[in-house]
């Protein structure tokens, strides 16, 4: 399987960084499977750096090897499960410590709106899920562990001007 990383470095060897804010699924090696979604983290990580160029790195994702071996969650959908896994990261009472690799739905701008609107109480989990199966959803892994990035090899990088 293809998987991008958007950044402002080329990450030819992906590491376990700790994150400077909550995230979806924890800290951890995020990827997604969705070009067009690597290039939008790779200006949003620009923009907070104020870098001048994105880059876009490719690695081949042995998905079937990961899965005999290894410890993975999946979400299909923004289900009522994801949605309190998302809710419980994003708050800092879960890491996915348990976890290998996380896959699933990405909460990003308008999802995650809902997403706050759930954990404050002003949605109800089924009306905030009525409201995210509206919304266009883009993947994301998590590589959680380092034994998890031994599945994750590097193919290339490409280098984009913001413009």
């Amino acid at each position: 399987m293809i998987i991008f990383h958007g950044s402002d470095v080329a990450v030819k060897i992906p590491e376990i960084l700790p994150a400077n804010r909550l995230l979806d699924f924890g800290e951890g090696f995020y990827a997604t499977s969705l070009y067009e979604q690597a290039e939008r983290w790779a200006l949003r990580v620009c923009q907070r750096n104020k870098s001048l160029q994105k880059i876009i790195t490719t690695y081949e994702f042995d998905l079937h090897e990961a899965e005999k071996k290894l410890t993975i969650l999946k979400y299909n959908a923004p289900d009522s499960e994801w949605l309190r896994f998302v809710t419980a990261c994003r708050s800092g009472r879960e890491t996915g410590f348990k976890y290998d690799i996380v896959m699933g739905p990405v909460a990003n701008d308008n999802v995650y709106a809902t997403v706050q609107l759930f954990e404050t109480g002003l949605l109800s989990e089924a009306e905030a899920i009525i409201r995210l199966k509206t919304e266009r959803i883009c993947d994301q892994i998590l590589f959680y562990t380092i034994e998890s990035l031994k599945y994750c090899g590097y193919i290339k990088h490409e280098i984009r001007d913001i413009n």
